[in-house]
């Protein structure tokens, strides 16, 4: 069971992931602005966030001092992301918006790991991986075209 927890987060995650395009552009269409939809949805998490560590976490932000200069820019890629969803998905749909996330994050993340950008352990890209990313991109345009 303890390897399937992982798994289990991640799809429950996901679920959030699936649904959270949807509210924080009811945020920008109550607001008239996709960056205060944005910027409300990362003060909530912000919040949530803060809670859970001073909870069950307490590490000092002083160990965050190692960390190298690109580590930082997390938020940017996130916000960006919450802000470009909560424009994207009212004028394509959920479903074509984060498809075509999904094909991007994943071909981005095959570069990654065939690479080890980041400090991730080397992947190698297999041509099992690839057809399955292909499949997912051939998916997207399925569903984009409907």
């Amino acid at each position: 069971m303890a390897a399937f927890f992982p798994l289990i987060l991640v799809l429950i995650a996901g679920i959030g992931l699936a649904i959270q395009p949807p509210t924080n552009a009811a945020l920008a269409k109550a607001s008239g602005s996709v960056v205060l939809a944005a910027l409300t949805s990362f003060l909530i998490g912000t919040v949530v966030l803060a809670v859970a560590w001073a909870a069950i976490d307490r590490t000092s932000p002083a160990a965050l001092k190692g960390a190298p200069g690109w580590a930082w820019l997390g938020g940017f890629y996130g916000a960006g992301f919450v802000a470009v969803l909560a424009y994207a998905a009212p004028r394509l749909g959920i479903s074509v918006a984060l498809t075509a996330a999904i094909a991007s994050q994943l071909v981005a993340a095959l570069i990654v790991d065939h690479f080890g950008l980041f400090g991730v352990r080397v992947e190698p890209v297999t041509i099992g991986k690839v057809i399955g990313v292909a499949l997912v991109i051939a998916g997207a345009v399925v569903v984009r075209r409907g």
